[in-house]
């Protein structure tokens, strides 16, 4: 319901905007309105077009990691830490297996695998829940570390990144978000288990979590330490950081598939077909957004918005070229779909600002936090939990400091 009213909402105000404008002595807006959501909705099948092939491979190799077992193992890494972050589910409930690979499928970008395994989590969880219409202590936590998105592999944006920039013959790396879309994601998650754990009185300091979560930050920050002293390298970084990361996770999955002895070629076949349902199932939710925002666009109403925002952090920064990336980052909690339109939309015509520092902002902030609202309604809804406690401000805490960090990450790779 929040997506359609999003939706109806862009085209009542590009229509009552372009009403102004007309009386204003702008007579062609109505006309430039037209023309744009037809761009729009022919562009939006283009981007569909190169999408299919590029969600097919991936999925494909996903398929392999899936059936060779990289979820198992990613859930066997992660059991001690979730046994300390859950003291409420008992160590021998099925929660804790599918908890584990759920949040494992999110982080290596299998979302059609970790929709059911969430569910099944959700359920599992309701079991032991004392009270069933009031979301429990455990629920929430999950759902928090579910929203703040901690992505490894950021398969959709890299591939509409590439589709994009293959499409217009733009030279680049539609991988170069890589890096600073896996920093913001885990800023994101630290930030709400904090949130949480406050709340819960959960003992962060315990050896097993700050064995995980301490090694993991001191990574992460050493990172960001080098890079913000080697600015000039930045770029050759990342690009040679995210290249070999990325083929590293496909040639695991390959070599753990042939330990396994499954059909490698098969099963990358089945995964492929699955990347071409579900492309074609993006395609008009891709073409209704961006017919939407074209007609927003166009009418000036983003363009007041923008300069609204830039005046008021002009108050407080020198800085402000970033405002123009926050349309993506204030749509993502509420509309997945909507964020992505607004992400194509910074690009630019004919994605010639694809490689600016608006568009690869948006990208990293649509890859940077989650669909809160979207999440929390359908995992709460799926067990008739109907009073949520704090999870909905959990949520939108952990896709704030999302925010915050994609900005600054990208000041410091791009700025």
């Amino acid at each position: 319901m929040t997506l359609n009213y999003i939706w109806v909402g862009f085209f009542i105000v590009a229509f009552i905007v372009a009403i102004f404008k007309t009386f204003s002595g702008n007579p062609e807006i109505f006309s430039l309105i037209v023309n744009s959501i037809f761009e729009r909705a022919e562009l939006g099948f283009k981007l569909s077009l190169g999408l299919t092939g590029i969600m097919a491979l991936w999925l494909g190799i996903m398929r392999i990691g899936e059936k060779a077992g990289a979820i198992d193992k990613l859930s066997k890494l992660f059991a001690p830490l979730f046994t300390k972050l859950f003291p409420e589910v008992p160590t021998n409930s099925k929660a804790h297996g599918a908890m584990i690979m759920n949040i494992s499928a999110n982080m290596l970008g299998l979302d059609n695998a970790a929709t059911p395994l969430g569910l099944k989590a959700m359920k599992e969880l309701q079991e032991e829940n004392p009270d069933k219409n009031k979301a429990s202590n455990a629920q929430i936590l999950f759902l928090v570390l579910n929203t703040s998105g901690l992505t490894l592999i950021p398969t959709s944006i890299i591939a509409l990144r590439a589709t994009a920039m293959a499409e217009n013959n733009i030279i680049g790396n539609p991988t170069d978000v890589f890096l600073p879309i896996l920093i913001a994601t885990y800023c994101s998650t630290i930030a709400g288990l904090i949130f949480v754990s406050i709340l819960q009185k959960i003992n962060l300091f315990q050896k097993t979590i700050l064995a995980y979560l301490g090694s993991a930050t001191i990574a992460i920050g050493l990172l960001i330490w080098y890079l913000f002293n080697h600015k000039n390298q930045i770029e050759i970084i990342s690009s040679v950081a995210s290249g070999s990361i990325i083929f590293s996770f496909i040639i695991s999955f390959i070599l753990l598939g042939l330990r396994k002895k499954i059909n490698i070629y098969e099963e990358f076949i089945e995964g492929a077909k699955e990347g071409f349902n579900v492309s074609i199932r993006i395609i008009p939710y891709l073409i209704a957004m961006l017919c939407a925002i074209g007609a927003f666009t166009t009418s000036g109403a983003m363009e007041f918005i923008i300069k609204a925002m830039g005046s008021f952090f002009g108050l407080f920064l020198e800085n402000t070229q970033f405002v123009e990336a926050l349309p993506t980052a204030i749509m993502k909690p509420l509309s997945g779909g909507g964020a992505r339109g607004m992400m194509v939309e910074s690009w630019g015509q004919n994605a010639s600002q694809i490689n600016s520092f608006v568009g690869k902002l948006t990208s990293t902030l649509q890859g940077s936090t989650e669909t809160t609202f979207y999440v929390l309604a359908v995992y709460f809804g799926s067990v008739g939990i109907r009073n949520t406690r704090y999870a909905v401000v959990a949520g939108l805490f952990a896709d704030f400091i999302g925010i915050i960090s994609a900005i600054a990450i990208a000041h410091v790779f791009w700025g």
